[in-house]
């Protein structure tokens, strides 16, 4: 019978250096032989998923920006995006607590270099791996953007992040990472919701649904998946969240999952 896979991607498929076990490239190659589908299911926007290696993996779909975005074989069947109106009224609450936002589309992300230093991790991994379609918020690009969500630099006092997330939570759900990062996603739309979306498109049966994770934005996917599997170096509550914990993505912990479930031989 078909199952298809939803596989997050920092964490679960490769690592912040971009390293990619030979033995997950083998494992999806051997799930789609075997006539199950692959599916990314990512927090990252479509433009931040651009990687040749990571797409040359072969997925049959990419579920991306916490479910605003779904694609299917190479086309978009389903898109949210944020009211350009309703944006900039976003941003400017979040920039009056000191939170430093970054906003992710389809095409661009959105990020000012004032805001984010060349000594902040965050800025420089976008800078790294988004190249040309990463641009300013301000500037000639104000008010214009097309994006799904916003990441956030939460690193300010408490109170203040915690007034401001309350003042967000009408309109969209807060993915909290650590004190100094969250997620701000429109509201009714997860990784749970697009992987359960991109399920009835394909016509496969959410019992045969299979999710791999490893951090907090996959709590939603793994508690919806028939089978939700945290990464051995996944956090505490990705662990307790799943039916099943493998190993670590490094110690081959995607092939093993494949194989424990029979997806694979």
């Amino acid at each position: 019978m078909k199952s298809a896979v939803f596989f997050d991607i920092d964490g679960t498929l490769w690592n912040y250096d971009k390293y990619i076990p030979e033995s997950t490239k083998l494992a999806i190659k051997k799930l789609r032989e075997n006539g199950h589908l692959a599916f990314i299911c990512s927090g990252r926007a479509r433009a931040f998923i651009n990687d040749p290696d990571l797409l040359a993996l072969g997925f049959d779909g990419i579920v991306c920006s916490c479910g605003c975005h779904i694609e299917i074989d190479g086309k978009i069947i389903y898109q949210k995006i944020i009211d350009k109106d309703f944006a900039k009224k976003t941003i400017e609450l979040i920039r009056s607590y000191g939170i430093r936002p970054i906003l992710e589309g389809p095409k661009k992300i959105y990020m000012d270099d004032e805001e984010f230093g060349n000594d902040d991790i965050f800025g420089n991994i976008l800078r790294r791996d988004v190249g040309d379609n990463l641009v300013g918020v301000n500037g000639e690009n104000y008010g214009k953007w097309e994006i799904n969500k916003m990441s956030c630099a939460t690193d300010v006092d408490e109170e203040k992040r915690m007034e401001c997330f309350d003042r967000l939570s009408d309109d969209y759900a807060i993915i909290v990472h650590s004190d100094d990062v969250c997620e701000i996603v429109p509201a009714g739309h997860n990784k749970a919701t697009g992987m359960l979306k991109a399920c009835e498109l394909v016509g496969i049966n959410p019992e045969n649904t299979f999710a791999i994770g490893d951090s907090e934005n996959d709590l939603d996917m793994l508690t919806a998946a028939h089978v939700g599997i945290a990464m051995g170096n996944g956090t505490d509550r990705a662990k307790a969240a799943a039916d099943y914990v493998t190993t670590a993505f490094d110690e081959d912990g995607i092939y093993n999952a494949l194989k424990h479930f029979g997806l694979i031989s």
